[in-house]
């Protein structure tokens, strides 16, 4: 019987950790290297921590009521899209109103995770940490990992010739990055074109002489705003639109995204990508197309080399740059874990689900927050926890290794059929929370929901698939669940209501009821 936890990591992944242990009766003790809650969100002004952090412009791509967690809503007059200092202390809120402090060790390291000699009918693993008092060791009945996938900047120098022998400027990872200064005058080539090498882009080219962005394959780019002035992922993600996703045939669904993106701007027009792009990336970004358009950011192809001061690229192309920034992502690993284990899987589709290492012989360990989603990965990652913490707690059981095996072979298959976002290990927002709530048994009931509360019923199916539908049902079932599904929008405007004009002159509503409902019921590629 698990009783106690370690939870290694205090982000996002591991408050949900800890909070889901608590309602399962379990023993969590959370163990954080650094001095506060947050993890990547919690903003540090030097990159010598020994964390990732944010830079100090990010803001959320996902909307406040797309990214809480499912029983603890955002306030009302947080904006809908948040800096990193207003989601911090959001995460603070939430450890303060679930008493998840008190099981939190800072400033300590874990160096170790081990099976003990007797794991094979016990399930506990010895833990070994680090702190100011020293090393320690202790024994715990399971072990949930919760340090995320930005772990290991991927600086891929073997890939550039010249860049490390002949290049005299400075070149750095965005990690490093945390805003403009020092770039004054610049010419700052940024290679990768992620949201992350979007955002370093644009807000370089205020400060920096030029700005230049390489990318090897496709990007669309959209805005975090629907064309009607809503949050863009409350419109898409949605229950109807994943059912016709499912539905339609993928060539048809791929003129469908193709038209929507480049309803916005010609995409072919700006270089960034066309129709017949077989291998592509979406990004979210509404200030790079006027970049691209006023001429402060140059989009090139892939580097071919670089010379002592000249950036060499692949149609012939030379400038003069001064920094290299690499946009190229991050790798992970967990050093602490024994290399037995760590060898089970190099990466998340070796899990099962994307949580369990199946070959295990007790599944008493849980990789937690290690997905790419088409949404908020903190939603994702609490309900990980939930289903986890359940099995932890007996609840809930794990079907045969060679069941596990087989499904993350299908699984495999899949993503390597799928678009180019999946392969890498980009899943669906709602597919993937309704696979994992359908194994904790909380996945809402449309059709029973239809029968009994229309009204909920409607929003569930139709609206936005928010959070808050995990929790109408099942353990971990909240009593204001429904309330907060049927005030979402309310959330949504009131953060605007800065200023209020009266937009009906006769004083009817009824024209914005329909044009709501007409948003809630419509696919977005239907209203545009």
């Amino acid at each position: 019987m698990v009783r106690r936890v370690a939870v290694i990591g205090a982000g996002a992944s591991g408050l949900a950790s800890i909070k889901c242990c608590l309602d399962e009766g379990l023993e969590p003790t959370c163990f954080e290297q650094s001095e506060d809650i947050g993890g990547l969100w919690c903003y540090a002004d030097t990159a010598d921590c020994k964390r990732t952090s944010v830079y100090r412009s990010v803001i959320t791509n996902t909307s406040k009521e797309m990214s809480c967690f499912s029983d603890f809503p955002f306030p009302d007059n947080f904006p809908n899209f948040l800096p990193h200092h207003r989601l911090l202390e959001y995460f603070r809120m939430y450890a303060r109103h679930f008493g998840l402090l008190q099981h939190i060790c800072f400033q300590t390291t874990v160096r170790s995770v081990r099976k003990r000699p007797d794991f094979s009918t016990s399930g506990q693993w010895d833990v070994v940490t680090e702190s100011k008092t020293g090393w320690e060791s202790h024994v715990f009945d399971a072990v949930m990992v919760c340090t995320g996938r930005y772990q290991e900047p991927l600086l891929p120098l073997a890939s550039f010739p010249g860049l490390e022998t002949r290049f005299r400027g400075r070149y750095l990872h965005s990690k490093e990055y945390r805003d403009t200064e020092g770039f004054q005058g610049k010419r700052v080539l940024v290679v990768g074109l992620g949201n992350s090498g979007g955002d370093v882009a644009v807000e370089l080219s205020r400060a920096a002489a030029k700005v230049f962005v390489s990318a090897r394959s496709s990007t669309w780019v959209v805005s975090r705003i629907s064309s009607h002035g809503f949050p863009l992922d409350m419109v898409t993600r949605t229950r109807l639109i994943h059912f016709l996703e499912w539905l339609l045939p993928s060539a048809i669904m791929k003129r469908i995204r193709f038209g929507k993106f480049n309803s916005w701007f010609n995409h072919t027009n700006y270089g960034l990508a066309s129709v017949q792009s077989r291998k592509f990336n979406v990004i979210i970004n509404e200030e790079l197309p006027f970049c691209l358009l006023s001429g402060t950011v140059v989009l090139k192809p892939a580097v071919k080399e670089f010379t002592e001061s000249l950036a060499v690229f692949e149609d012939g192309t030379k400038e003069n740059i001064d920094v290299v920034i690499f946009t190229t992502g991050y790798g992970f690993s967990f050093p602490f874990l024994e290399d037995s284990v760590r060898s089970l899987f190099q990466e998340s589709c070796s899990l099962y689900k994307s949580i369990f290492p199946p070959q295990l012989e007790k599944p008493t360990l849980a990789i937690i927050g290690l997905i790419q989603l088409m949404g908020s990965v903190m939603v994702g990652a609490e309900m990980q926890a939930r289903w986890v913490t359940s099995v932890f707690a007996g609840f809930n059981k794990l079907p045969p290794t060679s069941r596990m095996m087989a499904d993350i072979s299908r699984k495999k298959r899949q993503l390597a059929k799928g678009p180019p976002e999946q392969v890498n290990m980009r899943m669906g927002f709602v597919s993937y929370l309704d696979d994992i709530a359908s194994c904790t048994g909380v996945k809402p009931n449309v059709p029973w929901l239809l029968l009994t509360d229309l009204r909920l019923g409607l929003a569930v199916a139709f609206g936005p698939c928010s959070p808050y539908q995990y929790r109408l049902r099942g353990r971990g079932r909240w009593s204001g669940a429904r309330a907060a599904i049927l005030t979402q929008w309310q959330r949504v405007l009131e953060p605007l209501r800065t200023r209020v004009l009266d937009d009906s002159p006769g004083g009817s509503t009824g024209s914005s009821w329909l044009r709501l409902l007409a948003l809630l019921l419509l696919p977005p590629f239907l209203l545009s």
